[in-house]
């Protein structure tokens, strides 16, 4: 097996640098807009019940085993596959990196619709700084340049860009800056928090989040966007987490470190929600508005209070910080393939073709596609696809002797029928069920 980018990524250096960086990847600006909007739409209170019961099961068995198979590989997401299909003969091994592309493609599509995002949220900030957003129609403002091809290229650019030169050193530099960044996104989303509590009327924005309405537990769609939401809240998409797991320790646990990546997940998607949802109660907005929560609803809230502008700056300041460790996230699996695949490469060259595709399809895209459009493309067909093979592939092809051997390393209590079981019997089924429904109705997550 090949290793060779595995020398030159390097590991992690500690545990928590690895949490940070998996909550990083998690923690991304869908868990800011996503988490509050699927939690309005879907009965406050029991969607938050449905939602904590499938980010246990999901982080119990789905997280822990990207994080093994990786890290049984020692690299990406078209090795990982091999040498879990290889347990079943060489031919098996080749058919499952031939089925690698597609969640790697995955991987490569969101990455270019998501640095679009970001790169709006870099605009953002700007204006916040120049003091520009508080001074304008924040509606106009939004659709001058979202519905404007070519109108954030400088600042798509040094997203991209910024972040690419993040990952030169691989594990060690990702560690590194999420050591950063993840704290902060952390602290200024309780300051928010703590602002948005004194504002009037948020009573019933807080008894909408923890008081179920128990009758939308008999509604299915509402399951299945707490299953959506859980799933992809934790990167779980069969590509991501497989290269943070190739950089984890032997002697770590899968099972621990996926436990407390899942709390910290969860913990900011809470935060978040409790700065949108009883926010928007306040103002009477539709706490339901998508993307034009960040864009749209937010910055006319933050017009309206004082100090508003000193809030902007530090809200878009948190979503910068979550886009680019979500960026890093989708590079690093892509690049790490790359460098598996064809061991010729250098990292710095491996980056700079990165860029290439990234900068070239993303530019276009806007004049072409539009990110929101593109990102429903992705989010209904190409991830569901992928973490379902991921799922097949790791509880249903993978000799289950194998990957428990994996799984028990470093783990104090060994796990073996009970955490089987609930990977091949729960954890796929529900898998499979979320490919269905996203193919079939096109529901976007």
């Amino acid at each position: 097996m090949k290793t060779n980018s595995k020398q030159k990524a390097g590991r992690f250096a500690s545990r928590w640098g690895f949490i940070l960086a998996s909550v990083g990847s998690a923690v991304g600006m869908a868990n800011v807009w996503g988490f509050p909007n699927k939690m309005g739409s879907n009965g406050g209170g029991a969607f938050l019940l449905i939602y904590l019961f499938f980010i246990f099961i999901f982080s119990y068995v789905g997280l822990p085993a990207e994080f093994a198979i990786g890290r049984r590989a020692k690299t990406g997401t078209l090795g990982s596959y091999e040498n879990a299909w290889r347990t079943r003969g060489e031919k098996a091994g080749k058919a499952g990196g031939l089925l690698a592309w597609l969640p790697l493609a995955g991987s490569l599509c969101i990455a270019i619709g998501y640095a679009v995002i970001v790169a709006y949220v870099l605009k953002a900030l700007v204006d916040s700084v120049t003091g520009t957003l508080m001074a304008t129609d924040v509606t106009v403002w939004f659709e001058s340049f979202s519905l404007a091809p070519h109108s954030v290229v400088p600042y798509h650019v040094v997203v991209v860009i910024g972040t690419l030169l993040t990952l030169l050193l691989g594990a060690k530099s990702i560690e590194k800056t999420n050591k950063v960044m993840m704290p902060l996104f952390f602290i200024i989303f309780i300051i928010l928090a703590v602002r948005v509590a004194m504002l009037p009327g948020v009573a019933e924005g807080y008894l909408f989040m923890l008081i179920p309405r128990w009758e939308a537990l008999k509604n299915p769609m509402v399951w299945i966007w707490a299953m959506g939401q859980a799933f992809f809240s934790l990167s779980i998409t069969g590509s991501g987490m497989l290269v943070y797991g190739a950089y984890l320790d032997e002697n770590e646990s899968v099972v621990s470190v996926s436990a407390k990546t899942a709390l910290f997940d969860t913990i900011a998607a809470l935060v978040a929600a409790l700065v949108i949802i009883p926010a928007c109660f306040s103002y009477g907005l539709d706490v339901g508005a998508g993307p034009g929560l960040l864009f749209v609803t937010l910055p006319t809230i933050l017009q309206d209070i004082p100090l508003g502008n000193f809030f902007a700056i530090i809200l878009y300041i948190a979503m910068i910080f979550a886009g680019i460790s979500s960026l890093q996230n989708m590079f690093e699996a892509v690049g790490e393939s790359l460098l598996h695949k064809f061991p010729k490469l250098n990292r710095k060259t491996a980056l700079c073709i990165l860029c290439i595709i990234c900068l070239g399809f993303g530019i276009n895209m806007e004049a072409i596609f539009q990110w929101g459009p593109w990102m429903d493309l992705v989010s209904i067909y190409v991830i569901p696809i992928g973490a379902t093979l991921g799922a097949i592939s790791w509880f249903w092809v993978m000799k289950k002797d194998d990957l428990m051997l994996e799984i028990n390393k470093g783990a104090e209590k060994k796990h073996g029928n009970l955490w089987y079981i609930t990977g091949r019997y729960v954890y796929v089924p529900f898998a499979l069920l979320l490919c269905c429904v996203a193919l079939f109705m096109k529901v976007s997550f």
